[in-house]
């Protein structure tokens, strides 16, 4: 099957791209600049073909679809930096690749949405998120959304962020109670799901969580990550309401002076005193979707950097 992908060389994108082309699929990566290391790396790796061009330029994807069979659009982002705002790149973006979708005849659409994405959501996030599922409901494709929980791997963000923390500090930083619960899911289950439902029919309209085996708190993510690094450390609780001038101040100094993505921004802090759980034994089921332990999962990466 011939298959377009957007957010190629994201942590999520990259083996997602992987698994499709392990499973014969002839792929086309968007990307807004073609001649990056990473982008000619990944697509030399699997065959891929380059398409640049931007989510937000609708001119760009005039052509960029042409001979696919399906979609897989995964572009996201957790902080806003200048025009890359959760409006522009989740709502636009996705009303974009659906309208080029539709024009090319491409009428597979697989869509990366988010666990906890739901009408009147307090978070930025979430609403965005909600607002683009809204988009590929509407959009007369064969489309199929997942919503993953916190998702965990060699690359990413959350992990790996603590883990190269704990070398160093002392002590580990809990934003507000800690009770919210976590599903943590692979980031190659994730790949799995996608690559899956291509070519499952009973797919098609359909709108799937994906959670990992265990059901954490945060502490006890903190506290699997220190058993696996074989470190001890202190889990010291910042009350919300110095975490959100914390997150303030970060969003200022490297949004509007650094013009970087922040480690942290007041909407994380919403979403991380919500409970972000749901129900992934339909798309196990139906998608057959191999799962392993948390602890075993994070082991396989964390180790070989102790």
């Amino acid at each position: 099957m011939k298959v377009f992908i957007t957010g190629a060389t994201g942590f999520v994108g990259q083996e997602v791209v992987c698994q499709a082309h392990q499973n014969g699929h002839s792929l086309r990566i968007l990307a807004r600049d073609s001649q990056t290391p990473s982008v000619r790396e990944l697509a030399l790796k699997t065959k891929a073909e380059i398409h640049p061009g931007d989510v937000l330029d609708s001119r760009s994807l005039e052509g960029a679809l042409e001979g696919a069979e399906a979609v897989i659009h995964l572009v996201g982002i957790i902080s806003e930096v200048g025009n890359c705002t959760f409006e522009n790149i989740h709502i636009q973006g996705t009303r974009n690749m659906a309208a080029a979708s539709q024009r090319s005849g491409a009428k597979r659409f697989l869509h990366m949405s988010a666990l906890g994405t739901r009408p009147g959501a307090i978070s930025r996030y979430h609403q965005s998120k909600w607002a683009a599922e809204e988009i590929v409901r509407q959009s007369g494709l064969e489309y199929t959304i997942f919503r993953p929980s916190l998702i965990y791997g060699p690359r990413d963000h959350f992990v790996n962020l603590f883990a190269e923390l704990s070398k160093f500090s002392p002590v580990l930083p809990i934003m507000g109670k800690g009770e919210a619960r976590f599903q943590p899911v692979s980031v190659a289950t994730v790949a799995e799901a996608f690559i899956r439902a291509l070519n499952e029919p009973r797919a098609i309209r359909e709108t799937f969580d994906l959670c990992g085996l265990e059901t954490l708190t945060l502490p006890q993510i903190l506290d699997t990550i220190l058993g696996v690094t074989e470190r001890k450390r202190w889990q010291l609780r910042i009350p919300l309401a110095i975490a959100r001038c914390q997150a303030a101040l970060l969003e200022l100094v490297y949004g509007r002076i650094l013009r970087k993505a922040p480690p942290l921004n007041r909407d994380q802090l919403i979403m991380l005193q919500e409970d972000n759980v749901g129900e992934g034994s339909k798309a196990e089921q139906l998608l057959g979707l191999g799962q392993t332990r948390f602890r075993n999962g994070i082991a396989s990466y964390l180790k070989r950097k102790t």
